[in-house]
């Protein structure tokens, strides 16, 4: 697959979410039946090994396995996908950059080191190691935020100066100066922000979501990207919708009953009933029981009917 640039990266991008069995191995027959599924729905593209990926819980070996498989499909099917390569440990992130950039994907992500967090020089340094073990494939920063380091628009500036093309980044977004900012300091990275703030990330200048809403169903999502380009009012009325169900009734599991970020996605993807990931994660972490699954499906289908009108016929119970 050629190498994607800054200007091919946007729209709908859907997360793979790892099916995890009882005894915590990971199931690779679902795995497939997922990304088929996925692309089938013609999303803008894939991406494996974000935060709802678990490549935090990882082995070397399932990492290999995972992101090979993808790129299998993906290559036949011509969908572009782009391979995680994030790891907290910088050693670890670098052989595993490497590996991935084997497997010819359109990007790669990575994240900052996180268990200290680094400071400009470091960044930098680190930054420049990974864009030469990558070679042609770009790199796209997912800097959350939660990360230890989260950068301004000025040291995205700061990184382009000392070299650094990023093609991408993954940031939590900002308020319309901040949206200004990056055009100004970061014009030529390609910048995505929280899938349910997709509609007025579009009308600020931001060019797509690596989408916890294509969580929710990632047809459904590309439709809603689709509606952005050709009725942007609408779609807003639409996110206002989206941004009211997921803060009453899903940041609550996070907020009130200590949740992680990926237990929600994973949520939302058992209440949108196009795979059979299941809420489980695994060991430690904890999922959401999915005897709350029918009630908050019921919900989503009241507040946001658009997200299940494809999914009615072939619905995960």
């Amino acid at each position: 697959m050629i190498p994607l640039q800054a200007a091919d990266i946007k729209g709908n991008w859907a997360t793979l979410l790892l099916p995890i069995n009882n005894d915590d191995s990971i199931d690779y027959r679902k795995l497939e039946e997922e990304i088929d599924t996925i692309i089938a729905m013609q999303v803008n593209g894939i991406y494996s090994n974000g935060t709802a990926g678990e490549f935090y819980n990882q082995t070397e070996e399932e990492f290999d396995t995972i992101n090979t498989l993808l790129a299998e499909k993906c290559h036949a099917a011509g969908m572009p996908f782009q391979i995680g390569a994030c790891h907290p440990i910088p050693v670890m992130a670098r052989d595993r950059v490497k590996r991935a950039a084997a497997l010819q994907p359109g990007a790669i992500q990575v994240i900052l080191p996180d268990w200290s967090a680094p400071g400009m020089r470091e960044a930098i340094s680190y930054l420049k190691e990974l864009t030469e073990v990558a070679g042609e494939v770009g790199l796209v920063l997912y800097n959350p935020p939660h990360a230890k380091k989260r950068l301004t628009p000025e040291e995205f500036y700061q990184l382009q100066e000392a070299g650094i093309e990023l093609v991408g980044c993954k940031v939590g977004g900002g308020d319309e100066q901040w949206y200004a900012a990056m055009k100004k300091y970061a014009p030529g990275i390609s910048v995505f922000v929280p899938g349910h703030h997709l509609a007025t990330g579009i009308s600020y200048g931001a060019h797509g979501a690596y989408s916890n809403v294509a969580c929710l169903h990632p047809g459904a999502a590309q439709q809603w990207y689709e509606m952005m380009l050709t009725d942007l009012p609408r779609a807003l009325k639409l996110e206002r919708r989206i941004r009211l169900f997921m803060n009453q009734h899903i940041a609550p599991y996070i907020d009130d009953k200590g949740y992680t970020n990926q237990a929600a996605d994973k949520l939302l993807a058992a209440i949108g009933g196009w795979t059979n990931a299941g809420t489980r994660l695994r060991w430690p972490y904890q999922g959401i029981d999915e005897s709350e699954v029918a009630r908050l499906r019921a919900i989503a289908r009241e507040m946001m009917p658009e997200f299940f009108i494809l999914t009615e016929a072939n619905t995960y119970r």
